[in-house]
């Protein structure tokens, strides 16, 4: 058996009474005190998250900057150094590979931010192409990764001196002093809660204290630590996807509504003729919101009908009960043929017993970001 491998903080967690569960082959606080608690912390106040499982990859040397945007599917040349952006990573079928954040740094210089478990086949997909000059360097274990969530988020890293003054996908390095070190600190003003926040990247070994710095400051404003658990139903109300339930090597952007991600005037990324292909015929299957009018919770692999014991339309990738609005709520793939839209009435199968749902477009609830 495979060991888990551990976060920069495990003590920490442990310490706050979390409850672990594996996550990309991490050993992951799902909970502390509790996923409706902490899912409502960050909806009304403040929640702080260990996601230092992330991966972090930079990609460096003359023409960093073009080599990426030739290969990931968004249009790097639409930002300038300082900002973000959502990408993908596709393979020549247009399956996703992975979604990932990028950080333009200069021309020479982009960071990547994939999925824990993916990063490997991020930097070998990427570094089966690099052109001479070009280093991709595995960073996963020199950064860790906190994000910062909520209505007050800005209150607790103006507290500690970080900048907060940044537009939505935008980032800033700094130097701050903690616990009488002085530290390098990234803030970028990304999340994946649909909240105002932030997500702070110390170094590995400056871990702990950074997390001890927010987390003070995010309890003294009505704030506490979130887990996993409450990470999936925040970003569920939102409808942002979850590499391996909406994306997947299997799921297309086109058929995943992620099109956005795409430079499609752009002359190469991976996947390109095939999704060319696929947006000119139309996708056979779509990804749609289920909200469920009767009691119950639609859950990932359940199954989508148009009625009661009728012939499979669907399946749910992802579901979970909804503490905002306290109903069930599933994203969910649905054919095509079936010639189901927004707005039409559903049943999913969940665990034998049928389940009305209305099928709408995410997000389930306004985004604050």
């Amino acid at each position: 058996m495979t060991e888990l491998l551990a976060g920069p903080i495990a003590d920490r967690h442990t310490a706050l009474g979390a409850t672990f569960a594996e996550f990309g082959g991490w050993n992951m606080p799902v909970s502390y005190a509790g996923t409706v608690a902490e899912h409502n912390a960050v909806r009304e106040a403040v929640g702080i998250f260990d996601v230092s499982h992330l991966g972090k990859a930079l990609v460096a040397g003359p023409g960093a900057a073009a080599f990426i945007n030739a290969t990931l599917t968004n249009d790097l040349g639409k930002i300038e150094p300082g900002k973000a952006q959502y990408t993908l990573c596709c393979n020549e079928t247009g399956g996703v590979i992975d979604d990932l954040i990028t950080y333009l740094v200069s021309d020479d210089e982009v960071f990547l931010v994939p999925n824990a478990a993916n990063t490997p086949a991020v930097v070998a997909a990427l570094s089966a192409v690099a052109p001479e000059g070009i280093a991709i360097t595995d960073q996963h274990r020199d950064y860790a990764v906190f994000a910062v969530q909520g209505p007050k988020s800005t209150e607790v890293l103006a507290a500690l001196g970080l900048p907060t003054e940044m537009a939505y996908m935008a980032y800033a390095d700094a130097s701050i002093t903690v616990g009488g070190r002085d530290l390098d600190i990234r803030v970028c003003r990304t999340g994946y809660t649909g909240e105002h926040g932030y997500e702070v990247l110390p170094r590995w070994d400056d871990a702990g204290i950074v997390f001890d710095a927010l987390l003070a400051e995010v309890t003294a404003r009505g704030g506490q630590p979130a887990g996993l658990g409450a990470r999936d139903t925040l970003r569920t109300e939102m409808g942002y996807a979850l590499h391996g339930h909406e994306l997947s090597v299997d799921i297309t952007p086109v058929q995943a509504r992620s099109s956005w991600a795409v430079g499609w005037d752009k002359p190469a990324f991976f996947g390109r003729e095939a999704l060319l292909a696929e947006r000119e015929t139309g996708p056979a299957r779509r990804l749609y919101g289920l909200r469920a009018t009767g009691r119950g919770v639609p859950r990932a692999d359940c199954t989508v009908h148009l009625e009661a014991g009728g012939e499979q339309i669907g399946v749910c990738t992802s579901g979970t009960f909804s503490p905002t609005l306290k109903q069930g709520i599933a994203l969910a793939f649905i054919d095509v043929s079936s010639g189901v839209k927004k707005g039409a009435e559903v049943v999913v199968d969940v665990r034998g017993r049928a389940l009305t749902c209305e099928v709408v477009l995410p997000p389930f609830v306004e985004s604050h970001v």
